[in-house]
């Protein structure tokens, strides 16, 4: 199952887990990073785009089968399929944060909107 997280929530989901450092995965385009970007706040970023997932999923797992990610992206249809994509593959501690960095911008007026 993929948890649904608000992006004034994902800090509580995240402390679930106190045993590793989660992950937010930004599935998002690199124009659009450079558009509008989170800082980690007791999370490590980690920018890979939608397309390049399959390729890249060895540095997801750094060999912590208990990794917390939440997948993020711009509303967050494209961050669902690469949870459920990652589900799919092993990865059993997801989230896709609902509404995207748009929802995010709405609560954090340090992130822009696009």
């Amino acid at each position: 199952m993929i948890d649904q997280v608000r992006p004034a929530d994902l800090a509580a989901w995240f402390a679930q887990n106190a045993d590793a450092t989660p992950v937010l995965l930004d599935v998002r385009e690199p124009w659009e990073l450079q558009t509008a970007s989170v800082a980690p706040q007791g999370f490590t970023l980690v920018a890979i785009p939608m397309n390049e997932i399959p390729g890249r999923l060895a540095e997801l797992s750094n060999g912590q089968s208990e990794l917390r990610i939440a997948c993020l992206c711009h509303h967050g249809a494209r961050s669902q399929r690469v949870a459920a994509f990652l589900n799919q593959n092993g990865f059993d501690q997801l989230a896709n944060v609902a509404g995207g960095i748009d929802a995010w911008s709405s609560h954090d007026p340090s992130v822009p909107r696009y």
